[in-house]
């Protein structure tokens, strides 16, 4: 009788074991599908959030009165760009404050979007003031103006900035 209780208790111990062992290949099956789904829902959310992203964008500058003003440094230029700002017919449409990795990345071919914004078709005043300081110099500050012309549909402006002077393109 002894023999056949521990024949039983031994059984039921190997169905139990069996059973849980059973058990966590499903749970990490279950948690990998979990982590593949969780993987999928990010994924579709940063889609999402890019779209809106796009909308808001249209809807903020339509393509008729929009107005894109960009920023980089001369090529081959090494002063050390401290801050940009820019008036929009007199009125201060952006000023930037420039760290260490930005202006790296300037001086190696960079271009930053310093102002996006509606205007409306005509003449505009652009002004921009940059204050830096060259290689072994003084400080300086150089301010320059430009008329800007905008016309129905987007308008593009490009700014080069170097030590001693600022250049203008627009398209």
């Amino acid at each position: 009788m002894l023999r056949w209780l521990r024949g039983v208790i031994l059984g039921i111990s190997v169905l139990v074991l069996s059973f849980a062992a059973h058990a966590q290949e499903v749970s990490r099956e279950q948690i990998k599908g979990l982590d593949e789904q969780v993987q999928e829902i990010k994924s579709d959310v940063l889609g999402i959030a890019a779209e809106l992203n796009q909308l808001e964008e249209k809807l903020l500058y339509p393509s008729n009165t929009q107005v894109a003003i960009f920023v980089s440094l001369a090529s081959g230029e090494t002063f050390r760009l401290d801050s940009v700002e820019i008036q929009l017919d007199g009125k201060p449409v952006a000023h930037h404050l420039y760290t260490f990795k930005e202006l790296e990345a300037l001086q190696k071919g960079g271009v930053q979007r310093i102002y996006a914004g509606n205007i409306r078709t005509g003449e505009h005043d652009l002004q921009v003031s940059v204050i830096g300081k060259p290689l072994g110099g003084a400080d300086f500050r150089n301010t320059k103006s430009f008329k800007v012309n905008k016309d129905v549909g987007p308008k593009i402006v490009e700014i080069s900035l170097a030590a001693q002077s600022i250049t203008f393109k627009d398209r």
